[in-house]
Parts: C-alpha cells; sequence; structure tokens
C-alpha cells in the first residue's frame, strides 16, 4: 500500500506495478515493450485491456481455517483489486497460494534462524528479529485485525465495506492500529509480500491461476527462451507458458 498518495487508499493497478517493477525480471519487462509505458506514467485516461471475467478456483485451506481464508481473500482482494485490466489477487488463487506457503518450512520458520537473542528495535539490516515464525504472524495478526474491526465498526474484516477494509489495512501498514502480540506493520508487510507472490508466481504455487498476474504484465512465463524479444521494445506476441504446461 501506498504511503506516497495520502488520500488513495489502494494504488490503482497501473500504479501498483509500476511501483513494483522490481519483482520483475528487466529482460522480462524489457520484452514486453510494457516498461515504458508504465515508467512515463501512462494516464488513467489510456486503453485498458477488455478481460474475461475470472474467478480463483474452489479451494479447501490446510493451514488456514474457513474464517482465516476468508479475512485473506478479502483483503488481497483490497491490495491487487480485480478491475479492467484483468482478476485481481483473490480471483486469481492468492489465498490459495498463501495458505500452501505456511505449510512449508517457510512457514514454520524453518528457513530462518528463529533463536535469541531478539531485538525487535535493532536495524532492519540485522535481519528479522521477532520469535515468531510467519504462521504465527498470520494467525495473531488476522485474529488482532478483527478484533480492531470490531472495536472501530462492530464487525469482522470480511463484513465491512470496502473503504473500511481499505482503511484497516492503512492502518495495519502506518502502524495506526496497534496490536498486543504482533506489529501490525509486520503483519501486514508480510500480507503484501506473500500477495506480490503469489500474484506473480507459477501457477503450479496455487497462485496467479489462469496466468493473470503474467498476463497482465506480458511475462512470457517459463518459455524456454525469448531473448531474441528483449531488444525489440514491443509486446510479446505469444502467450505466458507454465511450469505445468499451461498457457495463458
Amino acid at each position: 500500500m501506498s504511503k506516497d498518495q495520502p488520500g488513495h487508499a489502494i494504488p490503482a493497478r497501473r500504479e501498483f506495478l509500476r511501483q513494483s517493477l522490481g519483482l520483475i525480471p528487466v529482460a522480462a519487462i524489457a520484452s514486453t515493450g510494457v516498461g515504458t509505458a508504465l515508467l512515463s506514467q501512462s494516464s488513467p485516461s489510456a486503453a485498458a485491456v477488455t478481460a474475461e471475467p475470472a474467478q480463483a478456483r474452489a479451494y479447501s485451506p490446510s493451514f488456514f481455517t474457513q474464517e482465516e481464508l476468508a479475512f485473506i481473500n478479502a483483503a488481497v482482494a483490497r491490495l491487487i483489486p480485480t478491475d479492467n485490466l484483468g482478476p485481481g489477487a483473490a480471483d486469481s488463487g492468492v489465498a490459495e497460494f498463501i495458505d500452501r506457503q505456511l505449510n512449508t518450512r517457510y512457514g514454520s520458520g524453518g528457513l530462518w534462524f528463529m533463536q535469541g537473542p531478539f531485538q525487535p528495535d535493532a536495524p532492519k539490516e540485522l535481519g528479522y528479529q521477532l520469535k515468531l515464525s510467519p504462521q504465527e504472524i498470520y494467525r495473531l495478526g488476522i485474529e488482532a485485525s478483527n478484533a480492531y474491526c470490531q472495536l472501530q465498526w462492530g464487525k469482522p474484516f470480511t463484513e465491512l465495506a470496502a473503504e473500511q477494509q481499505e482503511q484497516v489495512l492503512q492502518d495495519l501498514d502506518s502502524g495506526k492500529a496497534s496490536f498486543e502480540d504482533v506489529p501490525a506493520p509486520t503483519f501486514f508487510a508480510m500480507l503484501w509480500s506473500n500477495t506480490c507472490e503469489g500474484f506473480f508466481s507459477d501457477p503450479i504455487h496455487g497462485g496467479n491461476q489462469g496466468l493473470a498476474g503474467w498476463k497482465l504484465i506480458g511475462f512470457p512465463g517459463a518459455r524456454a527462451d525469448f531473448m531474441d524479444w528483449v531488444e525489440r521494445d514491443e509486446r510479446y506476441a505469444y502467450p505466458p507458458v507454465s511450469i505445468s504446461g499451461e498457457r495463458g
């Protein structure tokens, strides 16, 4: 969520991509011809791609409860919304991606050094400084976020209007929402990072269903070779391909 534009709760899809180009290999951006357009901050009136309606496949969570999964679906729908450019995070299965990742060694903290001493106020350059695993951050963060929503509006996050949900996410990001068991900005940062990862991951990991994220930015995917397109400064002419062979 951008802090550079006060009053704009959730950045438009084009602005989100402009600010997130670092997530995508430079060669891939160059090959699509969209890098120049995004970096030049095209006007909102620019012609949009007409997309067919899409919805994520049915999924039964392996880590989250159904209520927690509903929270994640509602949150990622606000972070990367579905619009006339194509499906957003919820409609492309990002909640499934996050749930599946939390049942790996990443989720349990098995890939991190998780022994003390912990210094939460230490400079970020020193790395992660909490004793909580990603699984614990999500579980505590969702519970605390719903409690915050109940206190503010008398409803859980999933029952709030879109504008209220956006306000909650802003409060988490800024630290205005203060939680006892987990720092709200830490929870938001992890949710935002995992949302981006799921939206642009290979579909075999659960997100980017229908290759929605790749089609949006013109990323070729797991094609063996597309280097002959890198210097053309034009949109890649072929659909993206996933590791499994799925084509967009």
